[in-house]
């Protein structure tokens, strides 16, 4: 996997980009004056990256993942990983039939959703799974593989099926490890 030099990551144009970024010469990025990328994160090969994104410290956007920020955006807190092919989007066509869908209808016919998604510190999204709009994953949210998100979760719970539910709590200890990590480096 090829990484672009830290003066094509500033050539890019950025809203912000952090030390350490790594992001895929394979990887799409779209308006990346809307995007912000913290410390020591990155990028893997074919993700496309598009809208409004803030990605905080430490997260892993790993290969062939859909990040569409839109105009209400998505952030990413410290320490958040998305699995292999996971989709996230802050704007869905309404399917009920009672307006009309996709990009090429003009917007007087459609009714669309625009919600910003949440994903807080330390959370984990499983290979495969999708984000619907208006999505808050609290801290320590643990999402299986394959799941459909369509409600907020609540903290340091597992969470997968389609649609997804909790199934039971997810440890703390890595929050000892977060201690060590930050102070050891």
């Amino acid at each position: 996997m090829g990484y672009y030099t830290d003066s094509q990551l500033n050539d890019i144009g950025f809203k912000y980009i952090g030390k350490n970024v790594k992001i895929s010469d394979k990887a799409s990025i779209y308006n990346p004056d809307q995007i912000e990328i913290g410390d020591n994160s990155r990028i893997d090969d074919f993700c496309v990256i598009s809208g409004k994104i803030r990605i905080c410290k430490n997260v892993h956007i790993t290969p062939t993942c859909l990040v569409a920020g839109g105009i209400k955006g998505i952030i990413f807190e410290d320490f958040v990983t998305i699995a292999y092919g996971v989709k996230i989007f802050t704007q869905s066509d309404d399917y009920s039939g009672k307006t009309m869908c996709n990009s090429t209808i003009p917007k007087k016919y459609k009714e669309e959703i625009f919600k910003e998604v949440i994903l807080k510190k330390h959370t984990i999204v499983g290979a495969g799974s999708i984000i619907m709009p208006g999505v808050i994953l609290e801290e320590g949210t643990s999402v299986g593989a394959m799941s459909l998100v369509l409600k907020s979760t609540k903290p340091w719970g597992i969470y997968f099926g389609s649609p997804a539910r909790r199934f039971k709590d997810r440890k703390k200890d890595l929050l000892n490890l977060e201690k060590i990590y930050l102070e050891i480096g």
